[in-house]
């Protein structure tokens, strides 16, 4: 499992919570795998997708308001745990 300390050190170095995060992912495009990651995204954020040009893989771009730096962690650990899941 990835340590995910040097994350929650810069972000808590980001000033005051809540505010816009960006998470980033790059997902295989397989086995229902999109569909699972967007639905771990904040209901709140604003998703965008960028198909690789031999579509095996999607760029997700979810833009949220998040209340606290752990809230990033967590769902970035939770998303992190699909195969193949890489996140930027």
């Amino acid at each position: 499992m990835k340590d995910y300390r040097n994350l929650r050190r810069i972000l808590g170095e980001q000033g005051k919570w809540p505010q816009l995060y960006m998470f980033k992912f790059i997902v295989p495009n397989q086995f229902g795998k999109v569909d699972k990651v967007v639905s771990m995204l904040p209901e709140n954020g604003e998703i965008t997708f960028n198909h690789t040009k031999s579509m095996r893989h999607v760029g997700i771009t979810c833009k949220a308001v998040m209340k606290h730096p752990d809230e990033v962690i967590k769902i970035t650990q939770e998303i992190t745990a699909i195969e193949g899941v890489i996140d930027l």
